[in-house]
Formats: structure tokens, sequence, C-alpha cells
């Protein structure tokens, strides 16, 4: 090749190169989300529209031991561990996606022993492949490499979506975050009312344990008949009758808390057997505002950026309809005898473009911008699904939780009536006043007012608890955490 001819050849390569600015397919755009002003629930049970800092909703319970176990959980959750290496899955295709933009270099190496057919033209006379006794020799060792050009941008818009996909990968891991945060917070609150329930009915069982001694006292005396004591005994059997169920469930709580931290079963029995309070609900929960959902959902985040990966895969798969342009090369040394391989006169190279175009497919490239097409608008769908969630979840959330807490305010009032009735019947029928079917109804009344009441604290909390989750909080303590490295790194040593 002439001087002129290779500085053509490689200007026309310059050119090429220069023209990869070209990417095929829709560009995304951020979509555009109309949300309402105003939650339509009322704010009745303290929440506030301020702007709610969420990113550790779970210490606004005031409960060290629950939020020692959201920091157990965080470090230890398979599920959590699953999601981040989903993450760096992720990564790693982004960086698959990205190497098919760069050239690609391979060693080879080759020895070949072969015999002509003399009766093809030619026959062993050409002295290159030294035929001897019916066979030659070949020995070759190079360098190939191929560097395609993306000049219609279909690998580019590859690495696009790779890059959403990772984004899609960081938002599904912080979903998991917020759930795990409000699954553990959520089952400790469980374990808490269980162990309260228990309480309750191990009192209540006391207290009718005491009145059917006085029952069978009065009986043996012939103050009264043998009725009485077969309905205390009814009575303080129904009682005991509740208490399994509550230790069972103490116990399946526990188990449940030991594997969402990331433990076997047992392991937290001795530290979560002793019993403490429901946590309370703080005076007031900003809330924010409706629009804040869509940046802090991760599962709303996440959708949308299902659709950045659709848009760019349509990229993708256009470019198929264009031409690929290759540059190629090799370069080698080639002997029939292995022992001059190295000298200079064995050298060879090659260089030059390629260029490959599909022309008939049968309709495969355009049916699969048909199905990037038709996937894209599914994430759409699936987005605007997500939207519409968020905003049910909060809605639901915030009517349970503000009327669960009228409903707890009744019990209350329900518990100190019945308090009072057994008091008074008790002491009506110990003056002989009432029949002793009124203090069993008073005791059976006040031991169902006074675990409703517990279930009604429980399901208060709880429904705070969904209402965190509902606005997407307690992913955020990671992103400000990095944030903070990133301004306050640390001193190198």
């Amino acid at each position: 090749m002439t001087t002129s001819a290779r500085t053509s050849s490689f200007t026309a390569l310059a050119l090429l190169a220069l023209a990869g600015g070209c990417t095929v397919g829709p560009d995304y755009k951020s979509r555009e989300t109309a949300m309402p002003e105003a939650w339509a629930s009322p704010l009745g049970g303290g929440e506030s529209a301020q702007a709610a800092n969420l990113a550790t909703w779970w210490t606004n319970l005031s409960d060290p031991q629950l939020t020692s176990l959201v920091d157990r959980a965080v470090d230890g959750n398979l599920d959590l561990a699953e999601a981040s290496a989903r993450v760096r899955e992720a990564r790693a295709l982004r960086g698959i996606a990205a190497a098919d933009g760069l050239p690609k270099i391979d060693a080879t190496g080759r020895y070949n022993r072969s015999r002509r057919s003399e009766n093809v033209g030619g026959g062993n006379n050409n002295d290159a492949f030294r035929e001897d006794d019916g066979g030659a020799d070949l020995y070759t060792a190079g360098f190939d490499a191929t560097w395609e050009i993306d000049v219609f941008g279909g690998i580019r818009r590859g690495v696009e979506a790779a890059d959403a996909d990772i984004g899609a990968a960081v938002e599904s891991r912080r979903d998991v975050l917020v759930s795990l945060a409000a699954e553990v917070a959520r089952n400790y609150t469980e374990l808490r009312a269980f162990q309260s329930r228990l309480a309750i009915a191990q009192e209540n069982v006391r207290a009718q344990n005491d009145t059917l001694t006085v029952t069978r006292a009065r009986s043996a005396a012939g103050l009264t008949s043998d009725l009485d004591t077969a309905r205390a005994e009814s009575n303080l059997a129904t009682t005991q009758a509740a208490i399994p169920p509550f230790e069972s469930g103490i116990r399946a709580s526990i188990y449940r808390l030991a594997v969402l931290v990331g433990v076997q079963p047992g392991q937290l029995v001795n530290e979560l057997t002793p019993t403490a309070q429901i946590p309370r609900s703080p005076d007031t929960v900003p809330v924010g505002m409706p629009s804040e959902l869509l940046r802090r959902r991760p599962d709303v985040r996440k959708a949308e950026r299902d659709i950045a990966a659709a848009t760019a895969r349509i990229g993708v798969a256009t470019a198929d309809l264009f031409p690929k342009f290759s540059l190629t090369g090799q370069f080698g040394l080639s002997s029939a005898q292995i022992g001059n391989l190295t000298e200079g006169n064995s050298r060879y190279w090659l260089i030059g473009p390629d260029v490959r175009w599909p022309i008939f497919q049968g309709g495969r490239i355009r049916s699969n911008i048909e199905v990037q097409t038709a996937r894209e608008q599914q994430a759409a769908a699936r987005y605007e699904k997500a939207v519409l969630t968020s905003l049910q979840d909060v809605e639901t959330a915030l009517v349970n939780f503000s009327r669960e807490q009228d409903r707890r305010v009744r019990l209350r009032e329900a518990v100190t009536a019945n308090q009072r009735a057994v008091d008074i019947s008790q002491s009506l029928y110990g003056k002989g006043l009432t029949d002793f079917q009124s203090v069993l109804d008073s005791q059976r009344q006040l031991f169902q007012t006074q675990d409703a009441l517990v279930v009604s604290e429980r399901d208060v909390t709880q429904n705070l608890i969904a209402l965190y989750k509902a606005l997407g909080g307690g992913w955020e303590s990671e992103l400000q955490a990095a944030q903070a490295t990133i301004q306050n790194p640390a001193p190198t040593p």
C-alpha cells in the first residue's frame, strides 16, 4: 500500500469515527406526573403537612430496643444482602455493555501440519509450505484486533439502558430497606402487644381465681348455690384458655424478628422475653405533601428508571437497521519452521475497515423494535400504577391512623367504666343486693375491653408504621451518610 493510499484509508476511518455522534432511537425525558395539592384524608390524628424527615423514623417511637433491632437488621438481613448483590450484578452488566464500545484484542497461536492434494493445481511446488514426505508445517503467532465504531449509537444506548438498570437495582434495594424497617417495627410492636395481653390475662385469672375462692366458701356455708361456683369456674377457665395463644404469639414474634435480623430463631429469646411496653406514637407526625412521594418512594423511583431503560433499548433495537462499521487488524509471525518464527521476514500484518449491513432479516429487526416499544409502554403503565398505589397507601394509612386513635379513646373510657362496674357488682354481691351473674358479666367485659384496648394501642402504632412505610421513609439515612462521606472524606493515613 502506498503512503497516499494509507493516508486516505486512515482519513476515512477518522471521519467514520467522528460520525459516531449520531444516536438513533428516542431520548428519555423525565415524566411529568400531576399530583394532588393536599391529602384527601383529613389530618386529624396529630399529622401535619410539614416537611417530614423520615430517614430514621423508628427513632420517633422512642424505643431503644427497637432502634437496636432495626440497626442490626440493616447489617444482617438476608433479603437486603440479596438486593445488594443485585446492585453489584447490575453494575457488572454495565461494564459488559460498555466493553462493546472498546477495541477487542486477542492473542493467537497455532500450529498446523497439512498435505495438499497432488491433483490440485500447483501440486506441492509451493516452497512456503516446505512439503516433505507428503506433509507441511506452519507455525503462527500474533494478535487479532477488532473495534466496532458506534456510528449510530446502538452501543451507547446499551450503556444508557445499563445505567438505568443500575438505578432501578439501587431503588429496589432501597425498597427492601423501607420494607425491612417497617417489618421489624411491626413485629416488635406485635411482640410487645402479645406480652401486654398476656399480662392482662394473667391479672384477670388472679382476680377471677379470688372470686372463685370466695364463691366456693359461700357455697360451702350455704349462702349460695353450686350454680354460682360452676359459673365462676367456667369464667376462670375461659380466661385461662386465652393464655396459650398469647404465649405462642410471643415466641413466634421473637422468631420472626430473629430471621429479620439475620440470626437463628432462638438467638433473641433471652433478649426479648422480658416484658416491655408497646412503642408509643409521637404527638405530632409530619407527613409532607403528596408531591414528595415521587422523589421519596423507592418503588416509584424504580419504576421511573425502568422506563428510562426500556426507552434506551428501543434505540439499541433501532440501531440494528443501520450498517455496523468496524476496524479490524492483525499482526503476527508466520513460518514453516519454528526456528525462524521470530525473524523479521516472518512478520505479517493487515488493517482495514469492515462494514456489515443487514439487508433481509425476515422482519426480525422491526419486530424487535415493536417489542421494545411495547415494553416501554408497559413500563410507563407500571410507573403510573406505582404513583397511584403510593397515594392509596398513604391515604389509607392516614385514615387508619386517625380513626384508630379515636377508637382507642373510647376503649379507654370503656375500661374505666368496666373496672368501676366490677367493683360495684362485687360490693353489691357481698351485701346480697345483686346476683352472681352480674359479677361474672362485669369481670368478663372488663377482660374483653382491656384486651381490646391493648389491640387498639398496637394498631395505632402499626398504622403509624404503615404510614411511615407508605411515605417511603427509611432509606435516606444511607444517602445522607454517602453524601457526608463525599463532602467530608476521611483523612488519608
